[in-house]
């Protein structure tokens, strides 16, 4: 849980001044530093990107009446404006996911583990 909300909080206060893609620097450290196992890091970092993204994205929709999501859904030929958001939040939390399980393997590749005696 706690990997969730760091993931979600450093993300969040780097895309302030980074591109999108910023997402992956918190993810990968934050993953070497509190995974637990491959698949428990991908999952945090995918539902703390996830999130992060449904809020921001629920704040712009909000925040236009709609109107971006709209016009982004009839680009893409979508059949409904918010499979834009659940379309950006997939996205986003897979990139989140796959960077967080990468800064865990990172540990287990350079870091290793004594074996119990």
């Amino acid at each position: 849980m706690m990997l969730i909300i760091l993931v979600a909080l450093l993300s969040w206060v780097l895309g302030l001044f980074l591109p999108w893609w910023s997402l992956a620097i918190p993810c990968v450290l934050l993953g070497a530093w509190l995974g637990k196992s491959g698949g428990r890091s991908f999952i945090y970092g995918f539902l703390g990107i996830a999130l992060l993204w449904l809020i921001q994205s629920l704040f712009i929709h909000i925040g236009n009446a709609g109107v971006l999501t709209s016009r982004i859904g009839e680009l893409l030929s979508l059949p409904d404006p918010i499979l834009v958001i659940v379309i950006s939040i997939i996205i986003g939390g897979l990139a989140g996911g796959m960077s967080t399980m990468t800064g865990y393997f990172f540990k287990k590749i350079f870091i290793k583990e004594e074996a119990a005696v």
